[in-house]
């Protein structure tokens, strides 16, 4: 660790994990030989598995779930709200109370691409691969490749 990172002491980290600079992390947990990135930020309640790469500007945020052997490309960015404001209904702004965490689970042994964006409420399945820049909208099968805005399937793997 180093004074370039933020590391609250409630994160659970695992052994033999590498840390770049400039990295925020709180209230999570980070699993055994995991490499982490710079400039990346992962939230409370989330999880990343063992074994996994998160590339340098990925933001992970609080009800994600990465399960090992997980690459997750370079700027990736996770969701949470599947219908996200800013005020309540009577325009006060809205606090943790307002609002409801949408679960998203990264299974076994998935790739994500770069510059792809994950919606909640879905789970990308064991051993799928998500193309570079792809918006995922719903769940992914396993071991299928899937690319596009909205995300498709393609194939899948043998």
């Amino acid at each position: 660790m180093n004074s370039w990172n933020c590391i609250a002491d409630d994160v659970k980290l695992g052994v033999g994990i590498r840390l770049a600079q400039f990295i925020n992390l709180y209230g999570c947990s980070i699993g055994d030989e995991t490499k982490i990135g710079a400039f990346v930020e992962i939230q409370k309640n989330a999880s990343v598995g063992r074994r996994c790469k998160i590339s340098s500007h990925t933001f992970i945020c609080e009800g994600v779930v990465i399960e090992d052997n997980v690459f997750v490309g370079h700027g990736v960015m996770f969701t949470n709200d599947g219908f996200p404001r800013a005020t309540t209904g009577d325009g006060k702004l809205q606090t943790e109370a307002d609002w409801k965490v949408a679960p998203t689970r990264v299974r076994t042994g998935a790739s994500i691409g770069s510059g792809a964006t994950i919606l909640p409420n879905l789970s990308i399945g064991e051993s799928a691969m998500v193309g570079a820049g792809s918006v995922v909208t719903k769940d992914v099968p396993p071991h299928s490749v899937v690319a596009g805005n909205p995300a498709r399937v393609l194939r899948y793997l043998k």
